[in-house]
């Protein structure tokens, strides 16, 4: 049973675009960024939510290292593909323009393609793919990040956790959606759990003297002095479990965030030069849009996918399971229980939206006050 108090929807969106706003992201901007991040605690993804709207955007924007105002330049343009320079700023702003010229684009041409280099974390990957879902279409997105993850038989921390994500139509409602990282655990799920004094389930993490460790806080210390690194999924060190294979889609990630657009990959993009100082983190991320309507067309795409998922779901249930699960499906149960709550949140987060609010200057109160 959740405990935590809630902030209604009609006062936590507000307010983190008027922070946003504070920090110099223009009005409209700063409006798609509260959307996404409040998107992630609609689904019940808190890694994603507001647990890292302080830490991940508002301190690096204050840190240097996310510019506010997001001059976005298009690289190269073709009928069906688009190629865009973030330069450092908004990843979310920048997604949100390329997602939605693809969305024309595939709609015109049947499918579309694009991808974006020297970016910065541009949220829950689910919100690129089910922009495309919700108008009938097939999304598909991955993003590079900071190193977390290490190869099969390796202890070193290569390949972030890179995410590939996607989104379809469905004649339910709600799309089908796969949206995970290519490791066991996502870096946003372990500081979601040291923010809460929790510790992380042995076997998620791989150390180089081979020793189990569970502590949250020492494990996020350990990935950015390089000692610890994420399993992929699968598990690791060893090839035992199948590991290679979250290693291997890892890598697709890794490619194609970075070598459609021309972008910094792996060690590049830690967030830390050589000299030990901040730099930017130059992120990549592609994206792929494609029409049933180019294929079968939408309405028979929607009931056969539709199909599929409650024939998954009528399927025989293990002994002691009562309900079988498709991708997409916690999530709207978690946006059906929270649609008229709003997002629960913990001390920690408690502190920071004061910290902020009372930062800023804005008039708010909050219901845990």
């Amino acid at each position: 049973m959740e405990t935590r108090p809630y902030v209604p929807w009609e006062t936590v969106i507000p307010f983190m675009t008027d922070v946003f706003a504070a920090c110099g992201v223009p009005r409209e901007d700063a409006e798609i960024c509260a959307d996404v991040l409040a998107e992630s605690d609609r689904r019940g993804i808190e890694s994603h939510g507001c647990n890292r709207f302080k830490p991940i955007y508002i301190d690096r924007i204050a840190k240097g290292t996310l510019l506010p105002v997001t001059n976005l330049e298009i690289v190269k343009e073709t009928p069906t593909t688009i190629v865009a320079d973030a330069h450092d700023g908004m990843g979310m702003v920048a997604s949100h323009h390329v997602v939605s010229r693809l969305i024309e684009k595939a709609k015109e041409f049947g499918m579309a393609g694009g991808a974006i280099r020297n970016s910065t974390h541009y949220g829950i990957a689910g919100y690129w793919t089910d922009m495309a879902a919700k108008q009938g279409l097939v999304g598909i997105t991955g993003t590079n990040a900071r190193p977390s993850i290490a190869p099969t038989f390796g202890v070193e921390n290569m390949l972030g956790t890179n995410p590939l994500t996607i989104s379809l139509p469905t004649d339910e409602e709600f799309p089908f959606c796969l949206d995970c990282a290519t490791s066991i655990v996502q870096r946003g799920k372990i500081e979601f759990y040291a923010r809460n004094g929790k510790p992380t389930p042995a076997g998620m993490v791989v150390t180089h003297d081979g020793s189990a460790v569970t502590d949250s806080n020492l494990i996020l210390k350990m990935l950015v002095d390089g000692t610890a690194a994420l399993a992929p999924l699968g598990g690791g060190p060893g090839d035992e479990m199948a590991g290679y294979k979250g290693y291997g889609y890892a890598t697709v990630v890794e490619i194609l965030s970075a070598a459609l657009a021309g972008g910094k990959f792996m060690k590049a993009l830690t967030g830390v030069a050589e000299d030990g100082s901040s730099q930017m983190y130059g992120l990549g991320h592609f994206f792929f849009v494609v029409d049933p309507d180019a294929f079968c067309g939408q309405n028979t795409f929607r009931s056969i996918a539709g199909q599929i998922c409650r024939e998954l779901r009528a399927s025989a249930k293990a002994p002691g399971c009562n309900r079988i699960y498709t991708a997409g499906e916690k999530e709207h149960l978690a946006w059906l229980d929270r649609k008229d709550k709003g997002v629960p949140v913990g001390e920690a987060v408690q502190k920071e939206f004061v910290e902020l609010r009372d930062k800023f200057g804005l008039d708010y109160r909050f219901p845990f006050e």
